[in-house]
């Protein structure tokens, strides 16, 4: 299927941050486009490994070859330095698992082993819910600073890429740890109705920070890969799947509600009993994730709550002055003269190029054919090219989604730029149900993506 017009214009717009990357940031973990310097998290490459699969999905063979040079010659995991394990997981773990696939390279295989293997200490915990950091150079692992307690979300979204890894070796000791962790969490108590709280002790094992329900930040890659292992492993292990139906039984009691005066569907928050209309730009995978659902033979009443969602996290965009989504939204729930159904507070009117809406219009737009997926993925990529596109190369994210006179730019390209949302932009404009086949291949949460294991 030859590439079209709008894939020629992602490409353009990946080469662009491409450059703006190699000219100021090459081998750093981060560029920051106007200052033209970078930033480090880990100190690890991670924008350069993040994109690895993107540069060979979009046919950049020369820049792919750089930057395979530069795995080869310089990346490096014996340090003295503390990495998040969620993080470095999706991000490094995952990114040089589907490069490894994608182009047959044992190079990649390789260095996935040896940071698979430096990430393995996080596991060391009285419950076997792992630390949130590590250090890979010293093979110890630690809480964070401030408290004992794990992300849900990050300790039950490694799963596909320890798997994997297990998987590729042999060696089932990463399978293990990670199968462990949800097998706990299966049977711990503390949810409501499938839906459980952000956070979860080391020491004792137990959810902390009882009664507060979000599909945002600390909770929402859970139900992501729920879904996605019992896909990835052939639809067997029934645990993984009971736990995500019932986890949506969950949404649609508690989190559902209708704005004014669009009545547009949106998932909010419930804290102690008290309903929340705030969402997350996060929550916006929810859509992408449900239409998977459907198309792997769950019912018809989840690609129909994917619709009716995947138009919100459109209007998150469409009602905004820049059209760019800001992080956090909150939903009117009473119609009010001159009132959209979109809210922004100030402290939330930030836009971190982020991938979920447009993650989710690729499912949609894989899974129904509707050509008005494809045009709102355009309108979005349109209007980060006019608003947060930095002319000496490279995008920023910005703080301020409503002053299009001035979207008070940031200064910071964050990894998944390259890595989610420009992948996802190429897909999504693609005819090519091979192009990555949703029926051969899942994505991790970083759009990284890994085989489906063959059913036995």
């Amino acid at each position: 299927v030859p590439i079209n017009e709008r894939q020629m214009t992602v490409i353009e717009a990946f080469r662009h941050a491409w450059k703006g990357y190699k000219d100021f940031a090459w081998g750093h973990d981060e560029l920051k486009p106007l200052s033209k310097s970078y930033s480090e998290w880990f100190g690890l490459g991670l924008t350069l490994i993040d994109a690895l699969d993107t540069m060979w999905i979009l046919g950049l063979k020369e820049e792919f070859e750089e930057a395979r040079k530069w795995v080869a010659d310089d990346l490096a995991f014996d340090k003295n330095v503390d990495v998040n394990l969620f993080e470095s997981t999706i991000r490094i773990l995952g990114g040089l698992l589907s490069t490894y696939h994608l182009s047959g390279d044992n190079l990649f295989l390789e260095k996935a082993k040896d940071i698979g293997n430096r990430l393995m200490p996080a596991f060391k915990t009285p419950s076997k819910v792992p630390y949130s950091d590590v250090n890979i150079g010293r093979g110890t692992a630690h809480p964070p600073r401030w408290t004992s307690d794990s992300t849900v979300a990050e300790v039950t979204s490694i799963q596909l890429e320890f798997r994997e890894l297990s998987r590729l070796t042999g060696d089932d000791k990463y399978q293990k740890a990670v199968d462990e962790v949800m097998k706990h969490v299966h049977n711990l108590s503390g949810k409501n109705d499938g839906l459980v709280p952000m956070f979860i002790n080391t020491n004792s094992g137990q959810f902390t920070h009882l009664g507060v329900y979000t599909l945002g930040a600390r909770a929402d890659s859970y139900y992501e890969y729920l879904l996605k292992q019992w896909i990835q492993g052939g639809k067997t292990e029934n645990e993984l799947l009971e736990d995500y139906v019932r986890a949506i039984e969950g949404v649609k009691k508690h989190l559902l509600q209708r704005s004014q005066p669009k009545k547009l569907t949106f998932v909010g928050e419930l804290a102690h009993g008290h309903f929340s209309a705030k969402m997350d730009h996060l929550v916006c995978f929810l859509p992408g994730t449900l239409a998977l659902g459907a198309h792997n033979g769950l019912t018809a009443d989840h690609m129909k709550l994917a619709e009716a969602l995947i138009e919100t996290c459109y209007q998150m965009y469409a009602q905004v002055e820049t059209g760019l989504s800001p992080e956090i939204v909150h939903f009117n729930l009473h119609a009010q003269k001159g009132h959209r159904d979109v809210e922004i507070k100030p402290a939330d009117r930030h836009n971190l190029l982020r991938p979920e809406t447009v993650e989710s219009l690729f499912y949609m737009y894989r899974f129904t054919g509707n050509k008005k997926y494809q045009d709102w993925g355009w309108e979005i990529l349109q209007n980060f090219n006019k608003y947060t596109r930095v002319p000496t190369g490279g995008y920023t994210s910005i703080n301020n989604v409503q002053n299009p006179s001035n979207p008070e730019p940031r200064d910071k390209m964050e990894s998944f730029f390259l890595g989610e949302t420009l992948k996802y932009m190429f897909l999504l404009f693609s005819d090519d149900i091979d192009l990555i086949n949703l029926d051969k291949y899942v994505f991790n949460t970083e759009a990284h993506p890994l085989p489906i294991w063959v059913p036995a």
